[in-house]
């Protein structure tokens, strides 16, 4: 019985672990401080584990969830509804599609893979706050966004990265 116990509490926390580095992320992004200061746009943090673990582990993250956590940073950062959900959803629906492609790259290439992922998800936004206005924005805010995020992906794949290899990827074979 206590074997059954840990069974089902292991797999429950592998299952809400990619969730939850989503949530944990939408919160750092909209933190009430910067540690960049005024100029430099918070990276889209909530982007990364939507990214890593539909790599990964995509039964763990779901469009559904991709969705659930952009609503989430849509709510927080004060922006309409919706804008950073479609964008996490598109962007998720192409690294799926792509998944072999993505999944194969490492070092600087697996960095260049989040970018294009990155640069997919500030498009679909920037397009999307296009059409919410009507009328076409200085894209300067999203160029820098996506500069940001870029760079700072390398630091949080390596957190993600060991989430993964302690808490999720030694479970996989009770699944």
């Amino acid at each position: 019985m206590e074997h059954a116990n840990n069974f089902f509490g292991s797999r429950f926390l592998a299952t809400i672990t990619p969730v939850s580095c989503g949530v944990i992320a939408v919160f750092a992004a909209n933190l009430p401080f910067s540690f960049l200061g005024p100029w430099v746009p918070s990276p889209l943090y909530a982007l990364m584990p939507v990214y890593f673990w539909c790599l990964v582990r995509p039964d763990l993250m779901s469009p559904v969830w991709a969705f659930m956590i952009g609503v989430l940073h849509d709510m927080l950062s004060g922006g309409p509804p919706g804008i950073w959900a479609a964008s996490f959803v598109a962007t998720y629906a192409v690294i799926d599609r792509q998944r072999d492609a993505f999944a194969g790259l490492s070092g600087v290439g697996a960095v260049l893979g989040f970018a294009a992922a990155a640069l997919i998800a500030c498009g679909a936004a920037y397009f999307i706050f296009d059409l919410y206005h009507w009328r076409v924005l200085p894209l300067t805010p999203y160029i820098k966004e996506f500069a940001v995020t870029v760079l700072f992906y390398a630091p949080v794949l390596f957190v993600l990265g060991a989430i993964y290899r302690h808490l999720v990827g030694p479970l996989r074979s009770d699944f």
